[in-house]
């Protein structure tokens, strides 16, 4: 699809992978929101002299009602590209997790990215034209200990992505699921504190660079891709990822130790 000129909101595109992603799609020509909680926040004013040409738009993902109040706006700036990139992690045993911390989470990575993708499909269909990219993990299709709940969500985005991309088949708008690796920002450094002391972190070594991803993000969107893999990770590996093989669930359950058992 093309990029040049179109119009493009990215969730959370204030640091990290948001901020990254905004800065590439800028570059490429596109018009560029970020959608954010406070965008008087001087993390924010820093960010948009990052990007460049770009704009912030208020987006609180953290409940119905708050993506309620912002979609007049939204709609009434008929976007082409949509990435749903807000996110929040959890981690650790299951028993163990904040529930509201757990509800926060499904209301950002899953929820909210439905609910704002219901809100702009029915205008890209009237203009035949538009991109849903919605950032899943690798954890959406490898699942591992300690992360329970947040692979379940995003195995929820590649799944509500996967049939969208049918649903929209021949209408001129289309989706793209992000599969993204091990990512080095804010949210990945939370890992450590989260998994640490649980489990043996050492198979996280060689995370990628924001911008590496993100120029790997824009050339799956020019290129009109349904599904962004890491690096040498093929379809063939993505099945193999999706039935886990013992051996290899073995190899990452022995990393794991529960105190007492």
């Amino acid at each position: 699809m093309k990029i040049d000129g179109s119009r493009i909101l990215i969730t959370g595109g204030n640091r990290g992978i948001g901020l990254a992603l905004a800065i590439a799609f800028a570059r490429a020509g596109g018009k560029v929101w970020i959608g954010v909680r406070s965008p008087e926040s001087p993390e924010v004013l820093s960010a948009l002299k990052e990007i460049g040409d770009a704009k912030a738009i208020r987006l609180d993902m953290s409940t119905r009602e708050s993506i309620e109040k912002s979609l007049p706006e939204i709609l009434k700036l008929e976007f082409d590209i949509l990435v749903n990139n807000a996110g929040l992690l959890t981690g650790g045993l299951l028993e163990e997790q904040p529930l509201d911390e757990i509800y926060s989470m499904f209301q950002v990575n899953l929820l909210g990215l439905t609910h704002l993708s219901h809100a702009v499909i029915p205008g890209m269909l009237a203009r035949k034209r538009g991109k849903i990219v919605n950032n899943s993990s690798v954890s959406g299709v490898m699942n591992f200990p300690l992360a329970s709940t947040y692979s379940a969500a995003k195995t929820g985005v590649v799944a509500l992505t996967a049939c969208l991309a049918v649903e929209l088949r021949g209408t001129g708008v289309s989706t793209l699921t992000l599969l993204t690796p091990g990512v080095k920002t804010r949210m990945f450094d939370e890992i450590a504190v989260k998994y640490g002391s649980k489990m043996d972190l050492s198979m996280l070594e060689g995370v990628v660079a924001p911008d590496v991803w993100a120029n790997q993000v824009i050339e799956a969107v020019l290129d009109d891709r349904d599904v962004l893999s890491p690096k040498g990770f093929t379809r063939a590996g993505l099945a193999f990822a999706r039935h886990l093989p013992k051996f290899f669930a073995s190899a990452v359950s022995s990393k794991f130790r529960r105190e007492g058992f």
